[in-house]
């Protein structure tokens, strides 16, 4: 176990390798790894242990009747994903959580989180709290999403996603973490529409894109 890693993760931050350890005994801590397209978690499911990523990276997808396909977001290393599902046992998953890319995944029982124990009870407040911001995020990353996608046209909903991008980024220069066709269906929109609408804005002067890395331009 990487334990300097897991030191720089939101979920294990400012926690002693000492403790990383113990909490990691009490939580019941087991790694896994996944190949590219695994299905990690399937919608329908019930969990008892949510995923913080160790390495690669891990898609939220909800797929409708009919197959559509929407990317709900991309979990990087040292994020956590299922976590409300774990602290609720008994309620199925309405997301997939499929592996992007080879992976390894590092699983926590989430009734081991919420309940203290002799072992490592000093250390579950700070866990809870921590868990509490992790959880905040992802709400206004959903948030963000819901604005993304509210725009009518592709040019808008690409100029609000972006834009987001480019100020996380601190510069107009940076690397999305979705390919094409994860884009589209990140915004809810036809791949093939996407991409004769970036041909578009890079046509306009408006930006540069090369797969997935960008450089957004200021028209003069």
């Amino acid at each position: 176990m990487d334990y300097q890693f897991l030191q720089k993760t939101p979920l294990f931050c400012d926690s002693s390798i000492d403790e990383i350890k113990s909490m990691l005994n009490c939580l019941g801590a087991e790694k896994k790894k996944f190949a590219k397209g695994d299905v990690i978690y399937r919608a329908g499911d019930t969990v008892q242990s949510m995923g913080l990523v160790l390495s690669g990276r891990v898609q939220i997808e909800n797929d409708d009747l009919w197959g559509n396909k929407s990317v709900l977001d991309s979990i990087a290393p040292g994020m956590v994903f299922a976590e409300t599902y774990a602290f609720l046992p008994g309620e199925p998953l309405m997301v997939s959580a499929v592996a992007s890319e080879p992976s390894e995944i590092l699983f926590l029982n989430g009734a081991r989180i919420l309940q203290s124990c002799p072992n490592a009870c000093v250390h579950h407040s700070k866990l809870i709290r921590r868990l509490l911001t992790i959880s905040s995020q992802k709400n206004l990353n959903l948030s963000r999403r819901i604005f993304h996608t509210s725009a009518k046209t592709i040019r808008g909903r690409l100029v609000s996603y972006l834009s987001v991008q480019a100020a996380q980024s601190q510069s107009p220069d940076f690397t999305i973490p979705f390919n094409r066709q994860q884009l589209a269906d990140y915004l809810s929109v036809d791949r093939s529409a996407l991409s004769n609408e970036l041909g578009k804005m890079q046509r306009d002067g408006l930006l540069q894109v090369n797969k997935n890395h960008f450089i957004l331009k200021q028209k003069e």
